[in-house]
């Protein structure tokens, strides 16, 4: 008993470890982004060296020995107004004009035309050059907002580790001894309880008399020895026990489920869908549903947007928070730049054991939340995402009971909805609808929307219910 104790133990003691060494390099990445942020100054102007290279510059190719109206020698002065004049033309017209320069050029110049266009040409290569010095500030700024995002999100897992309990002494033996009586040999397990009270366990087991066992079966076994508790096998975890010993992941199933329901058409004259969207199991007893509206319509509009949930989802089910994922997936697209048209996303998280609801949009339309009190709307702001460098996605929550909808739809649903205020036209329909399957709600909603006008966009209604178990 003693080796049991010591093994789990040991688990335990790696996950403080890891905890810890998660948060050191959480605090190595957020310095190496302010080291980053102070290494390189902003720029986003001519400078006052960029202006005397370039009088230089069409001094040399013109003048000669000529000192008539010494335009450069004069600009030289650290007082010289005119030259900081000179710039600012430059910059708001795009190049200086004869009447833009002084009354003794006008007189003593005799290759006037000549100057004008060295002096054009080379502030227009200083233009160009700072040009690409502003891409290149760009692309670190958003480096650095990256950096210090996967800070944050290494901090979240810190202590997402740091609060969990380990409670395998309370549920060892019951679960050994019921495991045994079916064939099953459980050489090691660790149980760790979080601070929302929810329960995971990892098993390395196997069969003794030969025979297989599905992961579902050993869960419900996981379920009779923890008393009044139901589990699952996690989706990432093996599905099938055999004589060889694999380590298996249980996670504690929540107070609720949920039914989903989804229909779309795409835009009149399109085969293919701008719109992109999910509904899927993501970390410990969560459930994701998310809507990405692509720029324009057709097949590219369709990578964009699902190029966007596909990177979202990833993040989520790896068990990164929904606004460290979002603001995660923007500065990615920000990098991306011109090859990835923005998009907007709309996410909803839901908790299955509190029930609690997460809603985090970007460029998206509200989402409508058919409650015990009557219909409510989660909105936030207009920004698709991979527009902004410094976009801070809007977090939303809710309790959702049992018995309640959540209804997303892209903006070409709402804006086929009668009248000027389209989201009261939309609430007004769905007060009439009422309480139906999620899928029947769906398919009435898109009906409804392709009666009142033609596909001028793409359309998608997703719908979720939420249920106690």
């Amino acid at each position: 008993m003693l080796k049991k104790r010591s093994l789990h133990k040991d688990m335990a003691d790696v996950n403080v470890y890891t905890a810890r060494r998660l948060k050191d390099m959480a605090l190595s990445l957020g310095g190496l982004a302010q080291a980053f942020a102070d290494e390189i100054g902003g720029g986003g102007h001519l400078t006052r060296d960029d202006g005397l290279a370039a009088l230089q510059t069409a001094a040399s190719a013109v003048c000669g020995e000529c000192t008539r109206c010494n335009l450069y020698y004069g600009s030289r002065r650290e007082d010289s107004y005119y030259l900081y004049y000179l710039l600012r033309i430059f910059e708001q017209k795009g190049e200086i004009g004869l009447e833009d320069m002084p009354r003794l050029f006008h007189e003593a110049c005799r290759k006037k035309q000549e100057y004008m266009q060295q002096l054009n040409g080379s502030l227009g290569r200083a233009t160009m050059n700072l040009s690409w010095k502003n891409r290149f500030l760009e692309s670190r700024d958003t480096v650095i907002v990256q950096f210090r995002e996967l800070a944050s999100i290494l901090e979240e897992f810190s202590a997402q580790m740091e609060s969990a309990s380990d409670v395998t002494a309370a549920y060892e033996d019951a679960i050994r001894l019921l495991f045994r009586r079916h064939h099953l040999r459980v050489e090691n397990m660790l149980i760790l309880e979080y601070a929302g009270g929810q329960r995971e366990a990892f098993l390395t087991a196997r069969s003794t008399n030969g025979r297989c066992m599905t992961a579902r079966d050993a869960a419900a076994l996981l379920g009779k020895a923890v008393t009044g508790s139901r589990w699952s096998a996690a989706h990432d975890s093996k599905s099938i026990i055999t004589r060889n010993t694999a380590t298996f992941r249980f996670m504690e199933d929540g107070k609720y489920r949920m039914l989903f329901g989804a229909a779309g058409v795409p835009r009149a004259g399109e085969a293919v869908s701008g719109d992109s969207y999910t509904f899927r199991e993501g970390a410990a007893r969560q459930i994701i549903m998310s809507l990405s509206d692509g720029m324009g319509s057709g097949q590219r509009a369709s990578e964009d947007s699902g190029k966007v949930i596909e990177l979202t989802e990833q993040l989520l089910e790896t068990g990164f928070s929904a606004r460290s994922a979002l603001k995660l997936v923007n500065t990615v697209l920000l990098l991306a730049g011109t090859e990835q048209k923005p998009a907007t996303l709309d996410l909803c998280c839901i908790d299955l054991g509190t029930g609690v609801l997460e809603a985090m949009k970007l460029g998206a339309v509200p989402t409508f939340i058919l409650g015990r009190d009557g219909i409510s709307l989660l909105e936030a702001g207009e920004v698709p995402m991979g527009v902004m460098q410094n976009v801070e996605p809007a977090l939303l929550t809710r309790k959702l009971w049992d018995n309640e909808r959540i209804v997303m739809v892209s903006d070409g649903v709402l804006e086929a909805m009668p009248g000027e205020q389209k989201e009261e036209a939309m609430k007004a329909f769905l007060e009439n609808l009422g309480e139906k399957h999620p899928q029947e709600m769906a398919d009435r909603i898109l009906e409804f929307a392709l009666s009142m006008e033609a596909a001028a966009d793409d359309m998608t209604v997703l719908v979720g219910g939420i249920f106690e178990r």
